[in-house]
């Protein structure tokens, strides 16, 4: 009987050349059947599982969809997904051997890894800088001759420059969370004094100093503001002249917040004053090729961001706006009414050094919402900590990798993986694909003709869903308190 159906089945092939089907292609087709579908899976105990044999499967009747992917109806165009670059990452990773802080790196840049494509950096000092500091720091340097990155060339750059020998087409975008001191009104780095919410590591700024109101604390006068467009131009030209080039800069972060860290807060009036009459026509005369954003928001109202980008002349020197935080809130309203821009999450929340599967639905929760509403990129804030994950003022925040500087090991957190679930396929040209209503789905179109199926399943019960992708009906089986990865062949 065996040798009868080999037989058969020889002959079948020679049949098939003989009308040109070779049996190259009978394997390919064998072998396209297979991949039809790639399935991955994490939960809070495993992490990034792929499925030799997906639990996703075509349905074979007409059944009622859970889900609706519309694979022909294209949304956004995706410009990436990225983490931002701080000191205290570079010295976190600087107290493991290098062998180690290489696989650190390639798992969050490289094509196997996260495969992230953007980065953010911080101009100056942020709150997760060792301490206070500026690229020019003489006081009523207008013509910015003591402007330096010196300190940056030894640490926040080579943390960069680390990155991009992964990923050298990686676009990285900076923000300043405050001016140098002596351009404020304050004269501080910071806006208050003391410890923030009872944590401990704040500043020590006499009380007269603090600016609690929002209004804006930056000099207006012409030659500070003048002196501030050349700092960012300079700033510009000297990254690049070490050869990392900065693609855009948001002109403050969290332009409505006053902590007791690095911070600035401007009223839309002047930042729209000091967009158009000085950073623009400055950033423009150099001819540098550098964006100018508008963020980072970090404010509810969306009356904030409308009152600078009805400004036209403003308005023409903007590519895009930047949301965290409480910017979440006024999105909706600022993409629906100004569609002609490009949109960002600057800084996704951060948690307090929790790390755990709470954090990552959270993060879910807020990647959904922000690309509901319009983003083409999206931004971890913190991707390397120590085992403390605390900032130099006090508060501990996530990460998407713990490095414990004295047992010398390397932790991957629940949300390392939700971002691999996302960046590790999703990269900029793909788009964001329509799809029906619901919390814990969201597809995007690959260049390839893929799509990018992506699906949470928070409850503590294993699920099973019917989800309609264009003219194919799946039935997909989901692990309990899970994310779930499906790549679906045209």
């Amino acid at each position: 009987m065996l040798l009868k159906t080999a037989s058969l089945f020889c002959g079948l092939l020679l049949c098939m050349s003989a009308f040109g089907v070779s049996k190259s292609k009978v394997k390919d087709k064998v072998k396209d059947k297979v991949q039809d579908i790639e399935q991955i899976y994490s939960t809070p105990t495993k992490h990034w599982v792929e499925l030799k044999k997906p639990t996703a499967s075509i349905n074979k009747n007409q059944v009622k969809a859970d889900i609706v992917i519309y694979s022909d109806s294209l949304l956004q165009k995706i410009d990436g997904f990225g983490g931002a670059f701080n000191e205290m990452g570079w010295t976190s990773l600087k107290t493991i051997p290098d062998a180690e802080a290489k696989k650190v790196i390639e798992s969050l840049f490289s094509k196997e890894g996260c495969n992230l494509s953007m980065g953010r950096m911080p101009i100056g000092a942020s709150d997760y800088a060792l301490s206070y500091y500026s690229f020019d720091d003489v006081p009523e340097d207008f013509v910015m001759r003591d402007f330096n990155i010196d300190r940056d060339k030894f640490i926040l750059m080579a943390y960069i420059k680390e990155a991009l020998k992964v990923r050298p087409d990686m676009k990285l975008w900076g923000s300043p969370w405050t001016p140098p001191a002596w351009m404020k009104v304050n004269e501080h780095y910071s806006m208050r004094n003391g410890d923030l919410n009872g944590r401990t590591g704040g500043n020590r700024m006499t009380d007269g100093a603090q600016i609690l109101n929002n209004a804006t604390a930056f000099k207006m006068q012409e030659r500070y503001l003048k002196a501030y467009a050349l700092y960012f131009s300079k700033f510009v030209k000297a990254y690049k002249a070490e050869g990392v080039n900065v693609y855009a800069i948001m002109p403050q972060n969290e332009i409505a917040y006053t902590p007791n860290w690095p911070a600035c807060t401007w009223r839309p009036e002047d930042l729209a004053y000091f967009i158009k009459d000085f950073m623009g026509p400055q950033m423009e005369k150099d001819s540098l090729g550098t964006e100018i954003w508008l963020g980072t928001i970090n404010y509810a109202n969306p009356n904030y961001v409308k009152t600078i980008l009805d400004d036209k002349k403003a308005a023409k020197y903007i590519k895009g706006v930047g949301f965290q935080w409480a910017g979440s809130k006024c999105i909706p309203t600022i993409s629906k009414d100004y569609p002609q821009y490009n949109f960002m999450q600057t800084e996704n929340i951060c948690g307090e050094g929790e790390n755990n599967w709470t954090s990552l639905q959270r993060s879910w929760g807020t990647m959904i919402h922000y690309f509901n509403n319009g983003v083409s990129s999206y931004m971890y804030w913190n991707m390397i900590l120590d085992e403390n994950g605390m900032s130099a003022w006090g508060w501990p925040q996530n990460s998407m990798v713990v490095i414990d500087k004295n047992e010398k090991t390397v932790k991957y957190t629940d949300e390392f993986y939700l971002f691999k679930h996302f960046s590790h396929f999703v990269q900029p040209g793909d788009h964001l694909l329509k799809s029906s209503t619901g919390e814990n789905h969201i597809a995007f179109k690959l260049k390839d003709g893929r799509v990018l199926l992506l699906i949470n399943n928070p409850k503590e019960t294993e699920e099973s869903l019917n989800v309609q992708v264009g003219a194919k009906s799946l039935n997909v089986k989901l692990l309990p308190t899970s994310i779930n990865s499906f790549v679906l062949r045209n």
